[in-house]
Parts: structure tokens; sequence; C-alpha cells
């Protein structure tokens, strides 16, 4: 099979579909990649080394369309990349397409096969080729906090840690998952009071285990949700329902009765966020300001740390790549059901039920293709 690695166009999107260790990966398995120039520069994957692992360098993105068979990607194509897309293409990447309903009508006029990271699961019931991001995100997510609690960025001007006779901030995290127990672990080394709202009694049971009483876990209600947000310093939403729109656990009401100089940051927000007042940002311009409340929702937050999140995101992706294009997309499909879960899009079909729920779309059951 001949794989096609564009280099990402979103704001500020220095990752790239495959490294090339990856790459060597692919050749071994006897297929044949193509790269677009200058696809991992930024993060010191030269063109040099691509083509030490056997790759051949491209000038445009263009002709990688034009010419590969399945195209490997980090973030969602963008108009322009959709456009290029072709009937049975494979595009393998990071969707997010319950709230984008211009990229769903996109891939369904490409006719491609669009394969979402976000939505393979594993035997366990979790979602392996999120969870790398999301550990990044989630870590980050204190990170870009703790910057915009400081007075410069609009923030309570406080320290998250705090100092000897000096409390800490609170930071409340809604959702115990991934992203959730990342950014607790965060949090929790730079000395805050953390708050993790979830509604899994056996999750909370986990959390517990895991911080040894570091960490409070509180069953997450609405007035749960109401009390820790509006007397919170930071506030990480870190909800997920895998392949449907964020549900909006914060009204409008709360962010207007929240303490000024507070910061909301919303990890959710790939899949349209978990605050009312959340609207997706980029690194060039990560927050903003709504009632005196910071609001940090960078949509790629993986990306500011695009050498790291690349490695780790190629860890999971690269298996699955392979089997893809070692046994073709039907084929691989329909002997791992995991791996099926993850078709959203093909043949200018809705596949995944969360997408055609929340657009009002078509559902066609993947498995129809694969039968």
């Amino acid at each position: 099979m001949l794989i096609g690695v564009p280099k990402e166009i979103k704001n500020r999107e220095y990752r790239v579909g495959l490294t090339p260790m990856s790459v060597r990966e692919l050749i071994a398995h006897g297929h044949q990649v193509i790269v677009e120039t200058n696809a991992g520069f930024e993060i010191g994957f030269t063109n040099e080394l691509y083509q030490a692992a056997g790759a051949v360098i491209l000038e445009s993105a263009a002709e990688i369309f034009a010419k590969a068979d399945m195209i490997v990607k980090v973030k969602e194509p963008q108009a322009s990349e959709c456009a290029m897309l072709r009937e049975g293409q494979i595009l393998y990447t990071y969707l997010h397409l319950a709230p984008d309903p211009e990229q769903t009508q996109g891939l369904i006029n490409s006719g491609c096969i669009a394969i979402a990271y976000e939505t393979v699961t594993d035997a366990h019931g979790g979602l392996p080729l999120l969870a790398p991001m999301s550990e990044v995100a989630g870590r980050m997510s204190i990170q870009a906090g703790a910057h915009a609690l400081e007075m410069s960025q609009g923030g309570r001007g406080m320290l998250l840690g705090g100092v000897p006779g000096v409390e800490p901030a609170k930071v409340t995290i809604i959702g115990g998952g991934v992203v959730g127990t990342n950014a607790a672990r965060m949090a929790v080394g730079m000395g805050a009071d953390v708050i993790i709202l979830d509604r899994s009694v056996r999750r909370m049971q986990q959390l517990d285990d895991i911080f040894q009483g570091r960490v409070k876990t509180i069953y997450s209600s609405a007035g749960a949700i109401e009390d820790h947000v509006l007397h919170s310093d930071l506030v990480v939403g870190a909800v997920l329902i895998p392949g449907a729109a964020a549900p909006k656990l914060v009204t409008r009401q709360h962010i207007t009765d929240m303490q000024r100089g507070s910061v909301l940051v919303d990890v959710a927000i790939d899949q349209g966020g978990c605050f009312a007042t959340s609207k997706a940002t980029t690194h060039a311009e990560p927050t903003y300001i709504v009632d005196d409340v910071v609001h940090y929702c960078v949509a790629n937050m993986p990306g500011g740390v695009a050498r790291t999140s690349t490695m780790a995101l190629n860890n999971a992706t690269l298996p699955f790549a392979i089997t893809i294009a070692n046994k073709g997309w039907k084929q691989a499909l329909a002997e791992d059901t995991h791996l099926l879960e993850g078709l959203n899009v093909a043949e200018g079909k809705v596949t995944y039920k969360a997408v055609s729920e929340d657009q009002g779309l078509a559902y066609t059951p993947a498995s129809e293709f694969i039968s």
C-alpha cells in the first residue's frame, strides 16, 4: 500500500502523522511511504531522516493526496484537505466529528474511508489511540491553567501551590478519566488543593487508591458542580462521551458567578467543550475572557509539545496503521471489532451513531461495510 503523510496545516500544529521510525516499520512490512517536504522539520524530523528510513519526499500536499492509498495525519482534515480526498481513499487521523458538521459533510462528499483515532476501542473499554493525547492534554491543562492565573494573563494572581503561610489554589477537575487523572497528578505535584468530580463510584474508589487521600473525590451532580466551580481558582473540563458532543456541565450563570480572575481550561473543546462559554482557540491566541473569567480552549493542546506528542501518538497508532496497510481496510476492520469502532464515515455514509445523532444525519452501521 502507498501511504501518504502530509504536513499539518492547522494553526501552530507541528505534530506529524508518522515518525521516521514508523516509516521504517511500514516499509519493512512491504509498503511505500511518501512524505510532504518538511512535514516534521519543526520537531526535528528532517527530510533526510525520512529518506534514510526509506520514504520519498514530495513537494506538496496535493501530490500526497493524489497518489496515496492511505493518508495518515494527526488533526482533522481542513476544508482544503477534504477537497483533495477521493473515493475509496483511507483517512486515518483524529476527526472529532460530532461538533463539526462542515467536516462531516466534506468527508461524506469525498467518498473516502475515514477512520478516527478517538473512537477506536480496546478490550477494556478504553480508547487506546486517544489515551496518549489525553495524558498530554491533562498534564498541559495544569501548566496552562497555572500560567493563566497570573496577573499578566488576566488571572487572580495566584501561585498554584501557594507558599508557606498562604493557602494554595483550589483546582476542580470535572471528569476522572485519563485527562482528569493526569491533570490531578500535575496539580497535586504543584501543591494545589485538588477535587475531582466524577459519576462513577468505582472510578472514584480507584482515584482514592491512586492518590492516597491527596485528592478529594466528589460525586458529580448539578449541585456539586455549581458548589465547587463557584469556589475554585482553576476548573479543568475533562469530560468525554466517545465520539459525541461534550455535555455543557458548567452553565452561563455559573461563569457569571465565578470569582473574578478564575480560570477555565476546557480539554473537551475538540468535542464542542463542556463550558457554556467555550469556543475553540489556538496556540497563537489561547485565551479570552468572559465575565472576568479566563478561558483556555485550545483545540489542539498536545500540539504545544509536538515532539513528545508525536512519539506518544505513534506508539499507539502504528500497529493499527500496519494492520490496515497489510490487510486492507475491510479485512482489517472485519477481523478487529475495536478497530471497526473507529470507522466514522465510509463511501458517503456516516457509520458512527453518536455523530449521526448529534448532526441529525442518516446512520449506516459500520458492520454493513464488512459483511
